[in-house]
């Protein structure tokens, strides 16, 4: 018992650290102030709360998949969204590029999907943690693409 809570602390810590420290060392500056933003763009307090529960669902799916197969098919795609998650920030955010972090958003999005898909027979808590994701990321990926649309490659 013991092993399996240090183990989920152990993801909790990577993905709410890791997501925690890029979205400090990437906040949005002067330069995402200064981009035209489509009628539904949120208030910027919002993606604080939002990305801390998800960040929370995201680990402990993970940390379900690693304990039913570390090697499975789920776990190297719930691998492969993690570093697709922690690349967006920077592309958007540090290197202004709206195309770029389009296109890995949109990656994000398939591999979420994937990762559903491959847990919803074994393991469907898992499965419907990563839905919430999915919604998410599906309306984060409507709001890149505006934002690359109303702005165009680099704002």
């Amino acid at each position: 018992m013991t092993r399996h809570l240090l183990s989920l602390l152990v993801f909790l810590t990577i993905v709410m650290g890791g997501g925690i420290a890029i979205g400090i060392a990437t906040a949005p500056g002067e330069w995402y102030g200064g981009l035209i933003k489509p009628a539904f763009n949120p208030p910027n307090w919002i993606f604080g709360p939002v990305w801390t529960i998800l960040y929370v669902f995201i680990a402990i799916a993970g940390w379900r998949s690693w304990q039913r197969d570390r090697n499975g098919r789920a776990m190297k795609v719930w691998y492969g969204q993690m570093f697709l998650n922690f690349l967006w920030s920077p592309l958007f955010f540090a290197a202004q590029r709206i195309d770029l972090a389009f296109g890995v958003i949109l990656l994000l999005l398939g591999s979420i999907t994937v990762f559903v898909a491959l847990t919803w027979d074994q393991d469907r808590p898992s499965a419907i943690l990563f839905l919430a994701y999915a919604a998410w990321v599906a309306f984060a990926s409507a709001l890149n693409g505006s934002l690359l649309f109303l702005n165009g490659v680099n704002g």
